[in-house]
């Protein structure tokens, strides 16, 4: 059109129409967009920035608060297969649901970006350097944090036939209660198959000698090769370069063994994942210890009978304070609390669960223990109040005075009428 003409167009009512209909076009996809993605994206995990081209931001879950990661993948800059290999991690994590695998909350993908949510974590990397201090209490910490991690390498070589490729300190991340979780499943893929996309430059380091073993009789070759990198890392700092596998120096000498048959340089001599654990599970061994053992028992405490879990619950009131704090309060704590709940655990429950009622501040521990001390008040079991009665200066500071008078005290004062005379007796003692 002639300028006349065009000048006309852009001082109409059409235009402005125009304009006003793509501008809230334009407001309405943003609102979509936000409606789609109701979090918050935080503060950026720097630790991770040059490691993968997702970047980690701290979140948190609009409706309620809650605690969240976000993993953010940039489209802009990025190259295609990079952006295939994002879609293809989305659709992995999504799909993928094991204890030792980073747990999928929810994701979109929009035009500029593709975010990732999941329960939240740090990177291990910030975990070690954050939890340090006290060194014995952090060498029980990675003796099971590698456990869970060869666990759950063991469930994608052995029963899903998948190679994750990239195993190594940048893969694994930490959640709120210590547990080691995989993640960085970009190149995951089907073994024998090709891998998905180029890794970017940073993982090339980690590349396993000896080529890929397609006879599926080690398939577990690159991946626990993987797991020994970790190994080397966690005792030490991310890799250098290849050659510095060969120091073993800050490696504990009893899981040195075990490390060395991970890193060999033969592929078909390195063991599966299932066979490192039962070597470090050996009498001796790296994870041969309290912890270890009590958190394999707590996995299983479904299927323990009473004199099993009096026997863990007595173990656990004995060595729990050499455990990390915050696996006592975020995993330990809600499996007392359940086994209490379903009525599983009995009285034995009570010294642990009173053990960890100190790491509260008061609103928990209103919240969460004084409930249980009210309802096992009630119990009619002898030994259950008894044992209430001799640990009473564990919580009796916790409790409001009309809590005691209205729902303990009534309780208590029948003690004075047992037909019992240890009852009796414990009952007196009480009040002194």
């Amino acid at each position: 059109e002639s300028p006349l003409h065009l000048g006309s167009f852009l001082c109409s009512e059409n235009y402005l129409l125009t304009v006003t209909m793509w501008g809230w076009l334009g407001s309405l996809s943003q609102q979509s967009a936000n409606a789609a993605f109701p979090y918050t994206v935080g503060e950026e995990r720097s630790s991770l920035s040059d490691k993968s081209f997702w970047k980690l931001h701290d979140g948190q879950k609009q409706a309620d608060s809650s605690r969240v990661s976000i993993f953010v993948f940039e489209k802009a800059g990025a190259s295609e297969d990079q952006v295939k290999l994002a879609r293809s991690s989305f659709f992995r994590l999504k799909t993928l649901r094991h204890p030792n695998i980073l747990r999928y909350i929810d994701g979109v993908e929009l035009d500029a970006k593709i975010c990732v949510v999941t329960e939240a974590v740090v990177p291990l990397q910030d975990y070690l350097a954050q939890n340090g201090d006290n060194k014995a209490i952090l060498r029980l910490a990675i003796s099971w944090g590698i456990h869970q991690v060869a666990k759950g390498i063991s469930f994608l070589n052995m029963d899903c036939n998948l190679c994750h490729a990239a195993l190594c300190m940048a893969a694994v991340f930490v959640d709120v209660g210590g547990e080691w979780k995989i993640g960085g499943v970009d190149y995951l893929h089907t073994i024998g198959e090709a891998q998905p996309g180029p890794m970017i430059e940073y993982l090339a380091k980690y590349r396993p000698p000896g080529g890929k073993v397609s006879d599926g009789k080690a398939k577990w070759a690159t991946d626990v090769w993987g797991l020994g990198c970790l190994v080397w890392e966690v005792f030490n700092h991310p890799l250098p370069q290849l050659s510095a596998l060969k120091t073993v120096s800050q490696i504990p000498k009893q899981l040195v063994p075990s490390y060395c048959e991970l890193v060999s340089a033969n592929a078909r001599s390195r063991p599966s994942a299932a066979t490192f654990i039962a070597n470090c599970r050996k009498p001796s061994g790296f994870m041969n210890n309290d912890f270890v053992n009590i958190n394999l028992q707590l996995e299983e405490i479904q299927i323990l009978d009473a004199g099993e879990k009096e026997a863990l619950f007595t173990q656990l009131t004995d060595c729990i304070d050499t455990f990390p704090e915050a696996f006592q309060r975020n995993k330990i704590l809600p499996i007392l609390l359940q086994a209490f709940e379903f009525g599983e655990a009995g009285a034995a429950v009570l010294a642990p669960l009173f053990k960890l009622g100190k790491l509260l501040d008061t609103e928990e521990y209103q919240s969460k223990i004084v409930p249980c001390v009210v309802k096992l008040f009630s119990s009619t079991d002898r030994g259950t109040r008894i044992n209430l009665l001799q640990q009473l200066d564990l919580f009796i500071e916790h409790l409001q005075p009309s809590i005691v008078n209205e729902k303990i005290f009534p309780h208590v004062a029948l003690g004075f009428n047992d037909t019992v005379p240890v009852m009796r007796e414990h009952t007196i003692k009480s009040m002194l």
